[in-house]
């Protein structure tokens, strides 16, 4: 990917950052000035981002950007929303709650956006969720999963697309031990240490009749780094070798554990959940003959048999002939459909209260995913869907549940 592209027309430009600072990026489609809180034009909708856009998590947030601006750039070029033009402010909070606080406070009270979309990152979210109430404004469909963007009743001003990190959980349990016929105590545990990742997998080995916590292995890394060396010598001195180990984090320190535990002649099955960001951790692994899978809250952006993933295809191209279609991107570019059509039912000028009450007022809708999706009152998580991928060839493919039986049975724990 380039350091900088330009759309066709010249009115889109995009510059990722070479260095953790702040960097501001606009999708100038429109020709009016963002003022103070709230002060989008009635020919101009402002959103942010608070986002991350370098160091070793960098690729997440510039893919969930570019399908974002994908979806923002096709309502513009169509004129869906008619006189109204849609732009994005995006900040680089280096996946740090201390600058996605600042950054939070920068969109929502100087740049006056209408709405965050987009963020990335469950740690970052402690931060900007208490913000996004404060301010009363709406936090929608961040690329992460952690239950504090999922409170019972759901928080006002946050909305979801994707299905939780739970639910992800759940699925690759449910198969390992149902399916796969692996014992509780056969699955390991890497996860950033400061996320909830682990608890949501022992509940879910709890469900399955787990009876003594202290027989699962779990082994982390510290957030923003690369350390994982430590995690790898506790597997490998671990007095039983799993069988398969669930995996909770970004995509450079993922594929540095699973190339050092193939180095140490260890062969469990490697499972991650989706915000390990698959493209990013293809190229991260480079060539191995380790069995990963990926859980997706997406469909496999090659599949031009569902039409909004064609609709995504040609927008993507159409903002830059360059970029390669992926999950990070496409879960961007649906996030953004989804706004657009609550826009669309919004009569008068634009509030943060009225894009919330459009959104919850969406009911049952489809936005051509091949299934229906549904916001309400009680209802802030669109889609609780998840797609199962194999690392095949070069690339995650879609895969059946059913298969993860033989999967399991190809390798041995050393």
């Amino acid at each position: 990917m380039k350091a900088r592209w330009r759309s066709k027309t010249g009115s889109c430009r995009l510059r990722f950052p070479s260095a953790p600072t702040l960097l501001f990026l606009f999708l100038a489609l429109g020709s009016s000035v963002v003022g103070a809180a709230e002060s989008n034009s009635p020919s101009e909708i402002v959103l942010g981002m608070s986002t991350v856009l370098s160091g070793n998590s960098g690729a997440l947030g510039q893919d969930m950007q570019r399908g974002v601006l994908a979806g923002l750039e096709r309502a513009n070029r169509t004129g869906e929303l008619k006189n109204l033009r849609l732009r994005l402010i995006a900040l680089d909070d280096g996946y740090e709650p201390t600058r996605a606080a600042i950054n939070t406070r920068q969109l929502i009270e100087t740049d006056g956006v209408l709405a965050m979309i987009g963020n990335v990152g469950t740690p970052t979210a402690v931060v900007t969720v208490p913000l996004a109430r404060e301010e009363k404004t709406l936090l929608f469909a961040p690329f992460a999963g952690g239950p504090i963007l999922r409170n019972t009743p759901p928080d006002r001003y946050v909305i979801n697309f994707r299905a939780s990190y739970d639910e992800e959980t759940q699925a690759i349990i449910d198969a390992l031990i149902d399916t796969a016929g692996l014992k509780p105590e056969e699955i390991a545990f890497f996860t950033q240490k400061d996320n909830s990742a682990f608890s949501m997998g022992m509940t879910a080995l709890e469900r399955h009749g787990l009876k003594d916590p202290g027989t699962i292995i779990h082994v982390g890394y510290e957030r923003n780094t690369l350390a994982v060396e430590g995690a790898v010598a506790d597997l490998l001195t671990a007095e039983s070798a799993p069988r398969a180990v669930m995996m909770y984090g970004a995509y450079a320190p993922c594929a540095k554990f699973i190339r050092l535990c193939r180095d140490s002649k260890m062969n469990p099955l490697f499972l991650n959940v989706s915000f390990v960001g698959s493209s990013s951790l293809i190229e991260a692994l480079g060539d191995t003959d380790a069995r990963v899978i990926v859980t997706q809250v997406v469909p496999s952006p090659s599949d031009d048999g569902i039409p909004v993933v064609r609709e995504y295809r040609t927008d993507l191209r159409a903002l830059d002939p360059s970029a390669s279609a992926g999950f990070g991107d496409l879960e961007g570019y649906i996030a953004a459909r989804i706004l657009t059509l609550a826009l669309e039912k919004i009569q008068g000028a634009p509030t943060r209260e009225a894009i919330i009450d459009a959104l919850e007022g969406l009911g049952e809708f489809d936005i051509g995913l091949g299934e229906p999706l549904h916001l309400s009152r009680t209802e802030h998580q669109a889609s609780h869907r998840v797609w199962p991928t194999l690392l095949t060839g070069g690339r995650f493919v879609p895969f059946q549940w059913a298969e993860i039986a033989a999967l399991a049975k190809a390798g041995s724990p050393r």
